[in-house]
């Protein structure tokens, strides 16, 4: 009896990640690397073309990062199944993916075979969130303690980690396909939102909750 393939698109701008990644996944009898990106911008359009059965996808990428990719996948198609991947262990992203419909979480120092195991939990219909990022989930759940940027909209965190990252205006413009003058807004109103003055205490705050490397 022949094996399913489940078939993979995998996103990450480092050639030499996306080879190790491909040498994992396509160790797996039952899992195939039909395609790679290295943009979020490149992964919604093979995404649409491919309509692949995973989408395994870093979260930080240059121009269009993995929650912005995630996101804009999901609205054109609900069913989407996303893995991201982190260099971060913080809850700050894990939660948001889960929230908007990303199906699984791992850190990019998870074992290869809990890279394989996520792979095939989430072919199947199902969740998977890497054991100690899902520990932290539910201790924050559990104490209450709350994230400043919890108060972000989905598209004000978008800017706002753009932001943090150094992109200006026009930039964000392109990358999320707004206005320059609806990013300005969004602008104000993260600076409002989070008690911050400029856009160096939006950088501080983004380096403490782990969204950007110092």
């Amino acid at each position: 009896m022949a094996i399913q393939t489940i078939g993979v698109l995998l996103v990450d701008d480092h050639i030499i990640v996306r080879m190790g990644f491909r040498q994992i996944l396509d160790s797996a009898p039952d899992i195939h690397v039909i395609a790679e990106a290295e943009s979020g911008e490149d992964a919604s359009k093979i995404f649409r073309r491919l309509n692949p059965d995973i989408i395994v996808m870093d979260i930080s990428m240059p121009g269009m990062g993995g929650m912005a990719a995630a996101r804009q996948i999901l609205e054109s198609n609900a069913q989407a199944r996303i893995i991201l991947l982190t260099m971060h262990d913080q809850n700050t992203f894990a939660t948001r993916a889960l929230k908007m419909g990303v199906k699984g979480y791992l850190t990019k120092r998870s074992d290869p075979d809990e890279l394989i195991q996520a792979v095939r939990m989430v072919y199947r219909g199902r969740n998977y969130i890497e054991p100690a990022i899902a520990q932290e989930l539910a201790i924050c759940h559990l104490t209450g303690d709350s994230n400043p940027i919890d108060v972000l909209s989905p598209r004000e965190f978008e800017v706002f980690a753009a932001l943090a990252d150094g992109q200006t205006v026009k930039e964000i413009s392109a990358i999320l396909f707004l206005s320059p003058k609806t990013v300005a807004v969004h602008r104000t109103n993260i600076l409002h939102k989070l008690h911050a003055n400029n856009l160096s205490d939006i950088t501080r705050l983004a380096i403490r909750h782990g969204i950007i490397e110092a």
